[in-house]
């Protein structure tokens, strides 16, 4: 399978932008975007996200035991761009206060899920990781930060 081909399918699928965040080896406050996350289960509350094999945030992440995820807006772009980085990003000006696992979660996010990991299975050069939602919460009302080939298109949201 041509890798560039699948990526170019798969890019027709609209996804929302979510940062993972997590203390870092040096207990710092880290943390990397994805668009590969979803809900998994109600009952026990699982969802995932899926890292490369070889990102230093697999292993911080397995040796923190624990993630958050933060759900980003659309005004957001910029916040997304710098996670989006091959060095995960730092915290250096970001508000933000730590979780019920003591994760980092992001002041400014639409919302946020904080989660003990649950598993971490292989996927192809990816690891899914599953987490098991200790804490949630809505933050603010916004259209949400969506990812359509490669771009951020501005969904309409109607109430």
């Amino acid at each position: 399978m041509d890798g560039e081909a699948l990526r170019e399918v798969c890019g027709r699928f609209v996804t929302g932008v979510v940062v993972i965040t997590f203390q870092g080896a040096d207990r710092e406050p880290t943390g990397l975007t994805v668009n590969s996350f979803t809900s998994v289960s109600l009952t026990p509350a699982l969802v995932l996200f899926c890292v490369h094999r070889d990102s230093r945030a697999l292993t911080a992440v397995e040796e923190a035991g624990a993630f958050a995820v933060n759900i980003l807006a659309a005004d957001q772009k910029e916040l997304c761009r710098a996670f989006a980085a091959r060095d995960t990003a730092r915290f250096a000006g970001l508000a933000h206060r730590s979780g019920a696992t003591g994760t980092p979660l992001i002041a400014d996010s639409l919302g946020y899920l904080d989660c003990r990991v649950h598993a971490i299975v292989p996927g192809g050069d990816h690891a899914i990781v599953l987490g098991e939602v200790v804490d949630l919460g809505l933050l603010r009302e916004e259209p949400p930060l969506a990812f359509f080939r490669s771009a951020h298109p501005r969904l309409e949201v109607r109430a």
